[in-house]
């Protein structure tokens, strides 16, 4: 139950209840990793989220940064931090995203830039923090957290897929660069998981979705979370750069 004990896991994007990054931090410090949760939302949620991990039997230490992965320089500043607090970070899950929805033709530049920041230039920027970290201690594990829509086009979602697009080729590029020192880098692409932002979807479009998921069903958190924690915990080094589709086969039709 404590195959992660000992290690330091980043997490950002980890405060939503019934997120996929809450269900990982959760799964992580079940396992008795140390985490740093990272957050742009509010307060309460992280400190929930916090406490919620701190309560598994076992888990190694537990802290919290509210950070804004837009900003310049953010990313940089969120991993010195993981370093001055634990001496070191063995695993980097790059979650956070904000899925910008607008027709195409009524995108903004803000909206556009905002998107782009946080889902592509926030992870780019967190790894390439970390490397020197994982060079020091040996090696490490880089976890993307891309989309479906980063494989099928989507009503609405042109700059989302566009950004998770990008992140699964980051993916493969960092991979293939950092292999030799022993940093493990994957990604994983969840479908339509039933997270917070399922209850403000009609019924209609809800069953619209599900008539193309081949599984008959919305995935749940914790699904990801498993293929989370097997990368961080249990993959052979020998898996890199691959984009894990956990979608119940929504793209394979």
């Amino acid at each position: 139950m404590h195959e992660l004990k000992g290690k330091v896991a980043v997490v950002t994007g980890a405060s939503t209840p019934r997120g996929i990054g809450n269900a990982i931090a959760k799964l992580f410090a079940e396992a008795g990793a140390s985490l740093l949760l990272v957050a742009d939302g509010t307060a309460e949620q992280l400190e929930t989220a916090v406490r919620e991990c701190r309560a598994f039997s076992g888990a190694g230490r537990i802290e919290s940064a509210l950070i804004d992965l837009a900003a310049a320089g953010a990313p940089e500043r969120m991993i010195a931090q993981a370093d001055a607090l634990f001496g070191r970070v063995d695993v980097l899950v790059n979650n956070a995203a904000i899925r910008a929805s607008f027709r195409f033709g009524e995108f903004t530049r803000e909206q556009f830039e905002r998107a782009v920041a946080v889902n592509l230039a926030a992870p780019f920027f967190a790894s390439q923090a970390v490397l020197p970290i994982m060079r020091r201690q040996g090696g490490g594990r880089i976890i993307h957290i891309a989309s479906q829509m980063g494989h099928v086009a989507f009503d609405q979602r042109a700059v989302y897929g566009l950004t998770k697009a990008a992140l699964i080729h980051l993916t493969k590029s960092m991979a293939y660069e950092l292999a030799r020192d022993n940093i493990v880098v994957n990604a994983i692409s969840p479908g339509p998981i039933e997270t917070g932002r399922s209850l403000t979807r009609s019924r209609e479009d809800t069953q619209k979705l599900m008539d193309k998921v081949p599984a008959g069903r919305f995935g749940e958190p914790h699904e990801i979370a498993n293929v989370a924690f097997y990368l961080a915990a249990h993959s052979p080094s020998f898996l890199q750069g691959q984009d894990l589709v956990v979608d119940g086969g929504y793209i394979i039709h």
